[in-house]
């Protein structure tokens, strides 16, 4: 069988590479002649040509957001999320192969209509459509946050308020860094947050309507859960306006640049000033009081369950949900949610990979050697490290690196650290005044780590490769001993 496929995840880094590795490495032991074009943050190093296109006897799409198939017309295929690929590449191409799953479209009934996104969730529900417009808005979002967070906190470096005139411990350059990343990068962060939900609903008309329900959302102290709510009403009043809203052919020229603007924005402005604004900023600052008034054991209670939360699905729709949840309410000024998101995101990657070097008989020689890089995953923040060898053995794995990461997130919320940048992983820690508690911090971290380790020391069975290794090796000890 001669296959094509494509991979795509909504941030572009790391599913989609993993699902692009597990496809060929599976397609090579089945003998199926598979090629592959990835969707990511990188320039795909493959792109099909026409003949891998006329020869394929089938096209996989294994993306959470919208790939453009009209090149595909007259082939099967079949839709998944990038999820099923990175986890289980044998198993769906099994169910390729036996027709266990049906192609989505085949023959000629391909038309621009199915020009969609391969849902994140499965089927096509609403909440999975809802969540590809918020993970798209979070992704855009995303770079603003890191590089005005990381920005911020190099100013912090300088003094605390170093950034401040008039201070004593004043520093043009730490102005400078909290101008550019505070002022510029950190305060686009809502905005740009609403445009993008508004953009994937109602493409770009909808994004001039999106910025300014997010900039309002800014303005009118709703914060975070108002631009997401602004960001889906812009881009819903936009999609009714450009379907609903007909002109003479005359006059069609005038609805992209001045009908569909002026009233989206209108219609959006007012709704966000006179109806949503008000409620949704009572609610934004009860959460905050909420938050600013836990005791230790109520903080180490929720930062256990967003420690879960992280780890459960390994960069999937509830970390990255946790993960914005926490971004957003940076925003507010509470900086402890972030730093536990970052720990219990690092924990499954070293945890693991502290687990390759312990308790080798637990693990394959490639997964040992893997655990080397796993390691730099862990301490980059990027909890996707895990996936392979959840994908192994998930109902040990899993469990394992939840504990540690739920252990991770407790003691971190618990003894009150706090992260003034977003993402950055181990590597922000040498940043003066970013992380409060320093230590405390790289306590919750190794124990969160160690914890999985250890209960992947006793709930993992050896490997049998490890066991075969180990006979031969008693034997050439005996032989030798004989011998001498």
């Amino acid at each position: 069988m001669r296959l094509i496929a494509i991979t795509a995840c909504p941030t572009g880094i790391a599913h989609t590479y993993i699902a692009e590795a597990n496809l060929k490495k599976s397609a090579a032991k089945m003998g199926i002649d598979i090629v592959v074009e990835t969707h990511g943050a990188v320039e795909s190093e493959y792109h099909f040509t026409d003949d891998d296109i006329n020869n394929a006897d089938a096209v996989l799409i294994a993306a959470d957001k919208v790939i453009d198939m009209r090149r595909f017309a007259g082939k099967r295929i079949f839709k998944v999320p990038v999820a099923r690929a990175a986890k289980d590449a044998t198993g769906l191409l099994n169910n390729i192969l036996t027709g266990a799953i049906k192609p989505e479209y085949s023959g000629d009934n391909l038309t621009a209509s199915t020009e969609k996104p391969s849902n994140a969730v499965h089927g096509d529900s609403v909440f999975s459509q809802l969540y590809i417009h918020l993970i798209t808005g979070v992704n855009l979002m995303i770079p603003f946050v890191v590089a005005g967070g990381i920005l911020i906190a190099l100013s912090f470096s300088f003094g605390i308020t170093a950034a401040t005139p008039g201070d004593a411990n004043f520093s043009p350059i730490a102005k400078m860094l909290s101008d550019v990343g505070g002022g510029a990068a950190f305060a686009l962060m809502l905005p740009i947050l609403s445009l993008g939900i508004s953009k994937s609903i109602s493409g770009n008309p909808g994004i001039v309507s999106g910025a300014v329900g997010g900039m309002l959302a800014v303005h009118t102290g709703a914060g975070f859960l108002g631009a997401l709510f602004a960001g889906f009403l812009a881009g819903y009043i936009t999609l009714l306006i450009v379907k609903y809203i007909q002109l003479p052919k005359v006059l069609a020229g005038l609805k992209p640049i001045l009908i569909v603007p002026l009233l989206s924005v209108l219609l959006t402005g007012a709704l966000m000033i006179f109806v949503v604004g008000q409620p949704i900023k009572v609610l934004l600052e009860a959460l905050t009081t909420f938050l600013q008034s836990m005791g230790n054991m109520n903080a180490a209670v929720m930062g256990l369950i967003i420690g879960v939360m992280v780890a459960f699905d390994m960069g999937g729709p509830l970390n990255k949900t946790v993960c914005m949840f926490a971004i957003g309410l940076m925003s507010t000024g509470i900086y402890e949610p972030i730093a536990a998101c970052m720990a219990a995101g690092m924990v499954p990657p070293i945890g693991i990979a502290l687990a390759t070097t312990l308790f080798k008989g637990k693990f394959t020689a490639q997964e040992r050697e893997t655990g080397k890089v796993t390691y730099v995953l862990g301490l980059s923040f990027i909890t996707e490290g895990a996936i392979p060898y959840a994908v192994s053995d998930p109902l040990r794995v899993i469990p394992a690196i939840c504990a540690g990461s739920g252990l991770a997130g407790a003691i971190s919320m618990g003894l009150g650290c706090a992260s003034r940048a977003p993402h950055g992983g181990v590597f922000v820690l040498f940043i003066p005044n970013v992380i409060t508690h320093v230590v405390a911090y790289l306590f919750a971290i190794a124990a969160g780590a160690l914890l999985t380790a250890v209960i992947l020391r006793v709930i993992k069975k050896d490997v049998i490769e490890n066991l075969t290794e180990g006979v031969k090796d008693v034997n050439q000890h005996e032989q030798s001993l004989e011998r001498g």
